[in-house]
């Protein structure tokens, strides 16, 4: 058996061993209940775990589980094509609804033609 993910969420952990459940990889839902212990355990010692039961469902485990959490942002804001800053964290533009690669930049700290 090998840990495959952690989270402070009862809830992303029980979806995400769903939808790897939902592909015939095996796992088991470890400490779902242990939150009342925070405290007397280091917190995140306490949070629910996804534990593969055949390590060898890695690959396959873990290309599901980065395609159901979407990208994680770098950090760094994006331009889009029409101009708007946007923060990491946004992966559509509000402003023209283009996607986060969609001829989108890396930001530079402001908008073009802004000192």
């Amino acid at each position: 058996m090998k840990r495959l993910f952690a989270s402070s969420d009862r809830l992303i952990v029980g979806h995400l061993a769903e939808a790897l459940q939902a592909q015939r990889i095996r796992c088991l839902v470890r400490n779902q209940y242990l939150a009342g212990a925070a405290g007397e355990l280091p917190v995140n010692e306490t949070w629910p775990e996804i534990w593969l039961l055949d390590e060898r469902d890695w690959p396959e485990a873990e290309g599901l589980l980065a395609e159901l959490l979407g990208p994680r942002p770098d950090g760094r804001s994006w331009l889009c094509r029409c101009g708007e800053l946007l923060e990491a964290q946004f992966t559509q533009c509000w402003h023209c609804g283009a996607l986060r690669g969609e001829s989108a930049q890396p930001g530079s700290g402001g908008r073009p033609g802004v000192a």
